[in-house]
């Protein structure tokens, strides 16, 4: 019999070589490969869950689009809002999704919650590889779950999973987590790229094949990345996030990839001890600690996916005995932290080289958009002169290494979420201020600069 060769697989992109390199050629990762024998025979064969439910040889043959079925927009509402709202209105059959996230975070608890809704009216089934059925009990009577109708598995063997979903033909599956899963056609262990890759893509063929929604739990690596071969995030239809800060108990669930909805939304809960509660309104949620008349604070106007969220930006600038002043962001790009304050320094000559930055965004969210620029520099001047800014005033808008201000999108969407709140004074760039509806009772200021912005702030 003929041994099996050995062969090393990328664990950041999954492409596999015929002998180890320091260097992964095909997306350049160093010292990223890792060892595994296949087994005989390639160590595949076709899953039993992915055969059509009706029988017949499984031989799929090409087809017109024109004589495809059409199946409408048919969602699936999980029963939690901030979920779907995340999902872009619900579950779509036949999708799967992949959850990520730091350990404790919430991740095992948000999908039980789900689940526990989803089995009121169609057949659930709830796998976990890293808890006893006893500890899933426990988790269930802590969040008042009944348990009527919701079909729980320990397995982290893949075909006794696939003989599970063939018995009990569940609409909607939850398996927690990929990484404890392994198949017997491999002899590697679980979690490593190999059984990762092959288990996720016999459970997604199943879902496909049988209009089954699919949920994948992920772990993470210690720099935040999903766990496993980077071809995972590819598989699957969507890449769901669960972030929050340690000291917070506030949670953002955000989607990175959605091919049935915009990415980038994010849907807010809050851990107690029954659960998750879902936070309908944010911004309100984000601005409640907020001190009035502290320096350097100044609010926000952002937009995640396609909601309007007011964000509170904290600064401390102060003199900085290092000959090598810190800065330090919390929650925001500390690139475009350093980017900011050299375009201050250069237009206004505000001497920062020789002061410490410290940036928070406030409520442990998490900044990425350009439009938050203008408020981030208005609130490191205002840091820097120990001024506050008026309780009304909301600010947005992107900064230029110029120092000019350019538009931003979806600016009424912005100013009416911020005029919902309370809020009767706006500073934004003047290009975004064409073609804007009537904002009703507050007042637009339109900046071209950044010196502008630092001069009507500063009245």
């Amino acid at each position: 019999m003929a041994r099996d060769k050995q062969r090393f697989v990328c664990s950041d992109c999954g492409a596999d070589f015929a002998q180890w390199q320091g260097r992964c050629s095909a997306c350049g990762a160093w010292n990223t490969l890792k060892s595994f024998t296949p087994a005989s025979g390639g160590g595949k064969r076709a899953s039993p869950a992915a055969a059509p439910a009706a029988g017949g040889a499984g031989v799929n043959k090409p087809q017109p689009l024109s004589a495809v079925a059409s199946q409408g927009e048919t969602r699936i509402r999980t029963g939690i809002g901030e979920l779907d709202r995340v999902l872009g209105g619900g579950l779509v059959p036949g999708c799967a999704l992949l959850l990520a996230g730091d350990p404790g975070i919430g991740k095992s608890t948000l999908l039980m919650g789900a689940m526990a809704q989803l089995a009121r009216g169609r057949k659930t089934l709830y796998v976990s590889g890293e808890e006893s059925l006893a500890q899933i009990k426990m988790r269930a009577e802590r969040m008042q779950i009944g348990g009527d109708g919701f079909d729980v598995l320990m397995e982290t063997r893949l075909e006794n999973i696939e003989q599970a979903i063939i018995e009990t033909e569940p609409a909607v599956l939850c398996l927690d987590s990929i990484q404890t899963v392994a198949s017997d056609d491999l002899p590697a262990a679980a979690g490593t790229v190999t059984q990762v890759r092959e288990c996720a893509q016999r459970l997604i063929a199943a879902a496909k094949m049988r209009g089954m929604a699919l949920f994948l739990v992920g772990h993470v690596t210690k720099e935040g990345q999903i766990a496993g071969p980077r071809v995972l995030e590819h598989m699957v239809d969507t890449v769901l996030y669960f972030e929050g800060e340690r000291g917070h108990s506030y949670r953002i669930l955000r989607a990175v990839k959605n091919r049935f909805g915009a990415a980038n939304e994010i849907g807010v809960f809050e851990m107690r001890d029954v659960g998750l509660a879902e936070v309908d309104n944010p911004s309100e949620l984000f601005l409640s600690e907020r001190v009035q008349g502290a320096a350097g604070s100044v609010v926000f106007a952002g937009l995640e996916g396609t909601r309007p969220v007011l964000i509170e930006i904290q600064s401390l600038v102060a003199p900085s005995p290092l000959p090598q002043p810190r800065r330090t962001a919390i929650g925001f790009d500390v690139n475009r932290l350093a980017m900011l304050t050299a375009v201050l320094e250069k237009r206004l000559g505000l001497g920062l080289f020789n002061h410490d930055i410290f940036l928070n965004v406030a409520g442990g969210f998490r900044v990425t958009e350009p439009a938050a620029d203008l408020a981030v520099a208005v609130s490191l001047y205002a840091s820097l002169r120990n001024m506050s800014a008026d309780r009304g005033l909301v600010i947005v808008g992107e900064v230029g290494l110029g120092g000019e201000t350019r538009a931003v999108s979806h600016i009424a969407t912005r100013l009416k979420e911020a005029e919902k709140l309370g809020f009767n004074r706006c500073l934004l760039p003047d290009k975004s201020m064409k073609n804007l509806p009537s904002p009703g009772a507050m007042r637009l200021e339109g900046v071209a600069s950044v010196e502008e912005a630092i001069e009507r702030f500063d009245v």
